[in-house]
């Protein structure tokens, strides 16, 4: 029952922390109460995009005759065979987990673990037993849960969250999603492809994807009411009313005071991610915490020697790459490593809606206010020769660099298949890549990656396609 780590969480935090540990010879335990691979794996990053990509599928079938292909017959959407098609890529990813626990000799305890003085941990398990298990170090890894707003009680029938939106045994004529973060365009994306009728709510005024550069959001609000789907920037839920057969969301807008009330089958609440530190024993220990979210140094230690914590529970950002990365720091300090810290500056976001969205570093307006004196470049995806091939011009290449030394400060993306280019910029930043190195790096042609290139060109302009 002594370890020299225990990790409480099995997600892409908690088992990439237990997998590095065992590499660097250290007696590992993993606790999971639920399925290994966490939320990510099970009802997040992997199972949604299983669904986009059917999404996508049909759109692509229902479009076919741009591409000169004749198909006899209408495309249908098997919404039951999609839901089951998505769980079963999560429970591939899940048992690949359990391979990779086999493989690198961690112990898996199931059950519900919660911390103890020492610091120790007490698992109980299904049947309510209880059993205590000691370490040299503890990791935290419990992650996140759906936010639930004040307005907005989700009841799992006509309020839902992101887990029964993704396994509804029937596909609702009428969506309301509420929040226009990654999960909420992700799904009203999902859900209008598929013949439901989708409009979108968000409280701040910038609109859809709110936390990305304002003409990232502005492109994806255009393609989106082209496509079909409300879009309501800067409106407050005021309160929804399930007692009846239909749904009424009663909205008013911040700006003007007008109220509106939409009528639906189902309620997405898409508000984002809390942390789950209750009732996992900080409280016992006296571990510092912050609006809920754990309190760690640049390492991932609390203010209680031995306990650390990685992934959702802190307040960086809640992206699985996020809890990863931050997993295998925080293993290579206890093993008596020098790990270098993490660059919050220099994180991807990646939205997989249809346009896809890729950003990192710095929005304009953000770098401006940081007090640089930026060169800003953009092109678009119409003078694309790949894109205009593929049948996808929609969308754009941002860039922004320091004018006084070509520091690349940020880059923002909204295309198809936008999230597989982002990582040059990221690779580039941390290698501190200048603008000029960038124009003279050779892109090959024809490719989507080329309008980095054109984008970086026309920051310094140079553009030769525009």
């Amino acid at each position: 029952m002594n370890f020299d780590l225990i990790v409480i969480g099995s997600g892409p935090g908690g088992y990439v922390a237990a997998i590095r540990a065992s590499q660097l010879g250290l007696n590992t335990a993993i606790i999971e109460r639920e399925s290994l691979g966490g939320i990510c794996l099970n009802w997040g990053c992997i199972p949604t995009k299983a669904l986009l990509k059917s999404a996508q599928v049909f759109e692509y079938l229902n479009h076919a005759g741009d591409y000169g292909i004749k198909i006899e017959g209408k495309a249908e959407a098997d919404f039951d065979a999609m839901i089951k098609r998505s769980r079963g890529v999560a429970d591939g990813m899940s048992k690949g987990v359990q391979f990779l626990m086999k493989k690198n000799k961690i112990t898996v305890i199931t059950g519900t673990g919660k911390l103890a003085k020492g610091p120790k941990v007490v698992v109980t398990d299904a049947e309510g037993k209880a059993t205590e298990y000691t370490a040299k170090s503890i990791i935290v890894a419990t992650g996140g849960r759906a936010k639930q707003l004040p307005n907005l009680p989700i009841d799992g029938k006509k309020i839902i969250e992101y887990r029964k939106a993704m396994s509804l045994e029937q596909q609702p004529k009428r969506m309301v999603v509420v929040g226009a973060g990654a999960i909420g365009v992700e799904f009203g994306y999902f859900y209008h492809t598929l013949g439901t009728e989708v409009s979108i709510v968000e409280f701040l005024e910038q609109g859809l994807v709110p936390r990305e550069d304002p003409d990232i959001s502005k492109e994806l609000a255009k393609l989106y009411t082209r496509k079909g789907m409300k879009v309501f920037a800067g409106w407050a839920v005021e309160s929804v009313d399930t007692s009846g057969k239909e749904v009424k969301v009663n909205m008013k807008n911040r700006k003007d005071g007008k109220t509106e009330t939409i009528l639906c089958d189902v309620v997405l609440s898409a508000a984002g991610v809390t942390p789950n530190t209750e009732n996992i024993g900080l409280e016992d220990l006296g571990i510092a915490t912050d609006r809920g979210y754990i309190t760690v140094d640049d390492y991932y230690q609390t203010n209680v020697p031995g306990v650390y914590a990685i992934g959702d529970v802190l307040a960086t950002q809640a992206l699985a790459h996020v809890a990863s990365a931050e997993a295998i720091t925080c293993v290579e300090k206890i093993a008596g490593h020098h790990p270098e810290t993490i660059d919050y500056n220099n994180i991807p976001g990646c939205t997989y809606c249809a346009p896809e969205i890729a950003s990192v570093g710095y929005t304009e307006a953000a770098a401006k206010e940081a007090g640089y004196e930026v060169l800003v470049g953009k092109f678009p995806f119409t003078a694309s020769g790949k894109a205009k091939a593929g049948g996808n011009p929609e969308g754009f290449v941002k860039v922004v660099f320091d004018k006084k030394y070509g520091e690349w400060l940020g880059a923002h993306m909204i295309g198809a298949n936008v999230t597989e280019m982002i990582a040059e910029v990221v690779v580039a930043r941390k290698l501190e890549t200048t603008g000029h190195e960038i124009l003279k790096a050779i892109h090959p042609h024809p490719t989507m990656s080329e309008a980095i290139m054109e984008a970086t060109a026309a920051a310094y302009g140079e553009v030769i396609h525009l």
